[in-house]
């Protein structure tokens, strides 16, 4: 049973700091891509960085430069390192997989910034 659990989340102010970590468990994140999708009050759900199987990283333009995804191949756990956050990072944060053509998703972090 694949099952991917996230931490980090919590209340920062404007120009903070989170890292958000994602643990899979079932599943090789290594062997496949992995991102953060986060979803805000009356928004769509939208990509906000991925990492391919290869290591390669992209990132939604309003997180460029802010915020960095990583992967630690031993720990099987995906970071995102969020630094100047704004306002309008808010929102629940949610790890995503995809693995042999499946998509998996974890349970969703909340991500406040304000002061």
């Amino acid at each position: 049973q694949v099952q991917l659990v996230e931490s980090g989340g919590g209340l920062v102010p404007p120009g903070g700091s989170l890292r958000l970590s994602c643990v899979g468990s079932g599943i090789i994140f290594s062997a496949g891509a992995t991102g953060w999708y986060r979803e805000a009050p009356g928004k769509e759900r939208e990509l906000v960085a991925a990492i391919t199987r290869g290591g390669n990283t992209n990132y939604a333009d309003s997180v460029k430069g802010r915020f960095t995804i990583s992967r630690d191949n031993a720990k099987n756990t995906v970071y995102l390192q969020m630094n100047s956050l704004k306002p309008e990072d808010t929102a629940v944060y949610y790890c995503n997989a995809i693995w042999y053509s499946y998509e998996y998703w974890g349970q969703g972090t909340q991500v406040t910034v304000s002061s």
